[in-house]
């Protein structure tokens, strides 16, 4: 892949996203309620396993700011993505300009 036509953090102004390193999760923290978005590491990729966004915080694009994070974050890494998360899914399949994220020995 071209790793140099990266999305940044940036594009998730309007959040604060924390890489939770020790707990390997993308977190947003707001209102007093956090959303996150797990990953764990498989062979030389990132898989993506489960995104969770309170109910006070749904429909604020929460969701879609952690996983444009989670892709940056792949992208700058230098790895390719696995996904396990339905919403991710849905994302990618929303926004297929993060196809090329992906691991394709591990399309669906």
């Amino acid at each position: 892949p071209d790793w140099t036509n990266e999305v940044t953090f940036r594009d998730m102004a309007d959040y604060n996203v924390i890489n939770n390193e020790a707990q390997q999760q993308f977190e947003i923290e707001l209102q007093g309620e956090k959303a996150y978005l797990s990953y764990r590491f498989y062979k030389a990729d990132v898989a993506l396993m489960h995104t969770y966004v309170p109910p006070p915080l749904e429909g604020k694009g929460v969701a879609a700011a952690l996983a444009k994070a989670a892709f940056a974050w792949a992208r700058a890494s230098q790895k390719l993505v696995m996904i396990y998360c339905p919403y991710v899914a849905a994302f990618v399949q929303r926004h297929p300009e993060y196809r090329s994220y992906l691991d394709p020995q591990y399309l669906g």
